[in-house]
């Protein structure tokens, strides 16, 4: 059971990370009718990180072209030839991944306790109403004006607006891959630039945030089942692979109305479950 257990949060990681959806609602639902482990944070690091390996293969070319342009702005700088309007596609992704990540820090940091919710929480109606939201920002993101920006042509305002929407899905039930796609194409990017810069974005705020969280569990007395943690890993980062291969598809088709849907009837369905059981009237139906 406890390995079925895994797979099934492994699962729901790896789809809900990149699908437009909302991982962290999804586990949050999930928890709050399963009873929680006491390994359940370092469960869910685990989760994370194994769905930042699929962007690392996914998007490995863009990453890779990155990391060179890192190094090679260092010797542009102080060999002085470093020019910010002759940027190219990656050096122009890096930059503009620095600044939005820079929006994000000092929010999680000072916020953090305002946007968690543990799991096994005792309501969901939070979490209904934030996917009520993310329903809103996908059909939205369908509504917008086709973009033709790609990396190079974004700007320092660009980065600030995705940086700032990239805030408000640290609550649970608000995607993250929805929003910052959505606040991409209301900036004028093209559809693949925002599926793009969205996923690259998401690498240092779940390493960052994964690191930090790795480190508090592991300061707990917790007797670690490491073939469990590594199935878990496994199954996040190849489902969160073809989650990726998925949500390009669905981009360039201008679908995620689909998902929209489903939020929506899942932020519903929430909400009413929440009123019931806070009405104590739950027993009268199951």
């Amino acid at each position: 059971m406890e390995y079925l257990f895994i797979i099934i949060k492994g699962i729901i990681q790896g789809l809900t990370e990149f699908l437009p959806v909302s991982s962290s609602g999804h586990l949050s639902v999930f928890g709050h009718f399963v009873e929680p482990r006491e390994d359940s944070l370092l469960v869910i690091v685990v989760l994370h990180l194994g769905t930042l390996v699929a962007v690392f293969i996914a998007f490995r070319s863009i990453i890779l072209g990155m990391i060179k342009e890192f190094f090679l702005t260092i010797a542009d700088v102080f060999t002085g030839k470093f020019k910010w309007s002759t940027m190219n596609d990656n050096r122009k992704m890096l930059f503009m991944t620095i600044i939005a990540t820079s929006v994000l820090v000092p929010v999680y940091i000072f916020l953090k306790d305002y946007f968690t919710a543990p799991e096994g929480d005792g309501d969901i109606i939070f979490e209904g109403c934030a996917f009520i939201l993310t329903a809103i920002l996908l059909f939205l993101s369908d509504a917008c004006v086709k973009g033709i920006k790609t990396g190079k042509d974004m700007k320092i305002t660009d980065a600030v607006v995705v940086g700032l929407f990239q805030c408000i899905a640290l609550f649970p039930g608000v995607s993250r891959s929805g929003s910052t796609i959505t606040s991409g194409l209301l900036c004028g990017f093209s559809r693949q630039t925002a599926v793009a810069f969205s996923f690259i974005l998401g690498i240092p705020a779940i390493l960052g945030g994964g690191l930090l969280e790795l480190r508090e569990a592991f300061q707990s007395e917790l007797e670690l089942n490491y073939s469990e943690l590594l199935l878990g890993f496994v199954v996040s980062a190849v489902v969160g692979f073809f989650a990726i291969k998925l949500v390009k598809v669905i981009a360039k088709k201008e679908k995620f109305k689909i998902f929209g849907v489903y939020t929506a009837i899942l932020g519903v369905l929430c909400i009413v479950w929440g009123v019931l059981e806070n009405m104590d009237l739950i027993s009268l139906i199951i």
